[in-house]
Order: C-alpha cells, then sequence, then structure tokens
C-alpha cells in the first residue's frame, strides 16, 4: 500500500528530509497504484530507489501536472 507523502514543483521536492531532485533515482521497474491526494482518482506511478544520507529509499513518484510532482512512501497494511 503506498500513502501520498508530498507534492511540490520539479526540482525543489523535499523528501527524507533532502531535495530530491538532487540524489540519483534508480528505476525499480514496477510500478505503484496510488490515489490522487485532491480528486481522488486512481494512478499508476514509477518506484524508485535513490541513496539517501547512506540509506537506500524506496518511493513512487510522477508528474501530476506539468511541473508539479507527487511522491508517494510504502506502507505496511
Amino acid at each position: 500500500m503506498w500513502k501520498f507523502e508530498t507534492a511540490g514543483p520539479d526540482g525543489l521536492c523535499r523528501l527524507f528530509g533532502v531535495n530530491i531532485f538532487q540524489c540519483d533515482w534508480r528505476d525499480c521497474r514496477e510500478t505503484a497504484t496510488v490515489r490522487d491526494p485532491h480528486y481522488g482518482v486512481e494512478k499508476k506511478l514509477r518506484v524508485y530507489e535513490a541513496q539517501v544520507d547512506g540509506q537506500l529509499r524506496r518511493f513512487a513518484a510522477g508528474e501530476f501536472s506539468n511541473g508539479v510532482w507527487g511522491f508517494y512512501l510504502e506502507q505496511e497494511e
């Protein structure tokens, strides 16, 4: 299950306490089914991993609208 964490403009979004756009993302070749936090519609986003402060972090991310990204974190069910 994926939970909405944050959204923001391209290049300026903080996730895990850092600007996630300054990290190298690795495509996990998976998709996550998520709910848009404002409209409630289902979306499919790519799943990525990035090294953040020495830890490998997984997240789902996608562009909600032109230049605005949404980020989700995996939650235990």
